[in-house]
């Protein structure tokens, strides 16, 4: 197994990201790695998967876990007994926090009420649940397994348990979707009151069933797509939602802070197949490969470890920008001098110039942000940003 290049900071909590890999049945638009798979494989994964936690455990020895995600895939396919035994031995090979935010990803079509209450006795306290859309037709549009009613079952239900954190996340530019019904959804969310909302664009992703039925879906025009972001914007803002992020909203305090790690490029570390990690100064991936991942298990995960490597300074300072104006607070330029030891100025001040002169950008001297207009447009702007050819 590959190690770190240095000793992780003990004085800076660590984010855990686990990945749970498997799907009763893959939507037609994902392109995360996940399986269908036979319940027997779940428990040789998961003790593999178990295997990864103690080999690393020594390594995060000095570090407390201030956030820890476990996502797939549909962690909620998980039986009671193995979501206890799951949190069980991430407890028992890492420090958690006190107050440790423990987000778990949930499928409305599989989290039965005795998944819930593991959830919640494992100690689990925020929940993302995939909702997507509110109106059954475009839910079976996009490959999902549950409809409308089992959501508001899942989320009822949640609320009962005393789940005092929960995300839910939302899908535009669906097949079939209108600017109207995207806004019924909105407004069906929004009364139900959760504390996070997530409002993804879709993506056409090569290598998924969408990709190749490109050309014969029914998707909403640019204009229709743009009209359903604002309402976004709009709607969950008059609601008291912050849009903290490009695609997420939140109350006041409930921002993902795992999320947050990322996009303030705070080191994580990722277990599972597929799972990558920001460690100890290097960057790395696990295959993804469930049958090699399982097979490594048994020689100490040798040959598991793929695209290892530390970011040179020209690409972090990328990559930082990048991440940092997906969030509303955007680049601090002092922030910025003391990581990398160079003025945030001299080295973008001129390519801003086009986005601040046309409202994509404002520059209040000390932070760099994108406005929400120009949020929408940051895969252009950052793009051109981050090019230093």
């Amino acid at each position: 197994m590959s190690r770190p290049a240095r000793a992780p900071r003990a004085d800076r909590p660590l984010g855990l990201y686990v990945h749970i890999p498997f799907c009763e049945r893959k939507c037609s638009y994902c392109d995360f790695y996940s399986k269908e798979a036979p319940k027997s494989k779940i428990d040789e994964y998961l003790n593999a998967l178990y295997l990864q936690m103690e080999a690393y455990s020594l390594q995060t020895s000095a570090c407390v876990v201030g956030t820890l995600y476990v996502g797939g895939g549909t962690p909620s396919l998980l039986t009671p007994k193995q979501i206890g035994e799951l949190f069980a031995r991430v407890k028992k090979n890492f420090r958690l926090a006190r107050d440790c935010e423990i987000t778990v990803e949930v499928n409305p079509a599989s989290a039965m009420k005795k998944t819930l209450r593991a959830l919640r006795r494992a100690g689990v306290n925020r929940l993302s649940i995939g909702l997507q859309s509110t109106h059954d037709e475009e839910l079976a549009a996009l490959g999902r397994l549950h409809t409308w009613e089992q959501f508001l079952e899942t989320y009822t239900l949640a609320r009962k348990l005393r789940f005092q954190n929960v995300s839910v996340d939302l899908m535009y530019g669906i097949p079939q979707q209108t600017p109207e019904s995207f806004a019924e959804t909105l407004r069906r969310v929004i009364e139900l009151g959760p504390e996070h909302v997530s409002a993804y664009g879709l993506q056409i992703e090569e290598g998924t069933p969408f990709f190749e039925r490109r050309a014969s879906l029914a998707l909403p025009d640019e204009e229709s797509e743009v009209a359903m972001y604002e309402l976004a914007v709009r709607l969950l803002g008059e609601a008291g939602y912050r849009h903290y992020e490009i695609s997420n909203y939140a109350r006041e305090g409930f921002e993902s802070r795992h999320n947050l790690r990322y996009w303030n490029c705070d080191d994580y570390l990722g277990l599972g197949t597929a799972a990558a990690s920001y460690f100890c100064g290097k960057r790395f991936r696990f295959a993804a490969d469930m049958e090699r991942y399982i097979a490594a298990s048994k020689n100490n995960f040798e040959g598991i470890v793929e695209d290892y490597f530390e970011i040179p300074l020209r690409e972090n300072i990328g990559e930082y920008v990048m991440l940092r104006l997906r969030l509303a607070d955007g680049v601090d330029k002092a922030a910025f001098f003391r990581l990398f030891r160079r003025q945030f100025d001299e080295l973008f001040g001129q390519k801003l110039q086009p986005y601040l002169a046309r409202s994509l950008a404002v520059d209040d001297g000390a932070c760099v942000r994108l406005t929400d207009e120009g949020m929408y447009v940051s895969n252009h702007i950052l793009s051109d940003l981050i090019d230093f050819s």
